[in-house]
């Protein structure tokens, strides 16, 4: 089963702006958000998901759900909601960019740079609690790649405990123990096989690299919920649409044979 979430942040997108394959079972989450702030209503929308996850990990026969959305920020929906359902899960987390900003460090505010430091617990008051989400320890995230990093955040990697590793030295040993969520934000790969990204980080792996990556982690037996994120700008014509297909067919494909 696939969970789509057409959103970028709190905006709804077009249906054509995640191509998934036409046999591909889905269930869309549509939502009425609230007035009030994008936290209020990123909430509603979280929470919304969090009950789909929960819903599908939590029955005896469960399969590990496929969570896919506009932007990274949905993961925090997508652990919510394995925590729901029990479990406690830590995260991998593929991206071209660190997504470890705050309010306080990032230039241009924009919430999806972000998105692991709100995993684990920052402006714990504006997400996670109303949520219902349990932060993440830094040990319990893996970052992947992060070959774009602004200087707050190399500043703060230093000093974490947060791991990182390259795409293609990554290793079952390098993972956390456990429960794992699986999140993949597509601009991890290489700009020259996936244009068209809202924030493009050049130099990247290849597209088979980051498959064959998310393939070594799925079959450790541990992954229980998929995230991928597309953050990327409309479609120019009809090869960026076929190209993304492609690629989201390919990563629901070794999905389904991992899990």
């Amino acid at each position: 089963m696939i969970i789509v979430v057409p959103y970028h942040q709190d905006e709804r997108l077009p249906d054509s702006s995640i191509p998934l394959p036409g046999s591909a079972v889905i269930e869309t989450v549509e939502a009425t958000l609230p007035e009030g702030d994008i936290w209020t209503r990123l909430v509603a929308l979280f929470d919304l998901v969090a009950d789909r996850v929960a819903a599908r990990l939590g029955t005896e026969e469960a399969i590990a759900p496929v969570v896919v959305s506009g932007d990274c920020l949905a993961v925090n929906a997508t652990v919510t909601g394995a925590q729901r359902a029990g479990l406690d899960p830590s995260v991998v987390w593929f991206d071209a960019h660190g997504d470890v900003h705050t309010l306080h460090s990032s230039t241009s505010g924009y919430l999806g740079g972000m998105a692991l430091r709100l995993v684990m617990g920052a402006h714990e008051e504006r997400l996670a609690a109303p949520l219902g989400l349990r932060p993440l320890t830094e040990r319990q995230a893996v970052l992947v790649d992060a070959r774009d990093l602004d200087p707050a955040e190399v500043d703060y990697l230093s000093g974490s405990d947060l791991r990182r590793h390259r795409v293609e030295e990554l290793q079952a040993p390098m993972l956390p123990d456990g429960p794992l969520v699986l999140h993949i934000d597509v601009d991890v790969i290489s700009t020259d096989e996936l244009p068209g990204m809202r924030f493009p980080a050049p130099n990247g792996p290849t597209q088979r690299a980051v498959l064959d990556a998310a393939r070594r982690v799925l079959a450790t037996g541990r992954v229980i919920a998929i995230d991928i994120a597309c953050p990327w700008h409309p479609s120019r014509d009809e090869q960026d649409t076929t190209t993304r297909a492609r690629l989201l067919t390919e990563l629901l494909t070794a999905a389904r044979a991992g899990l």
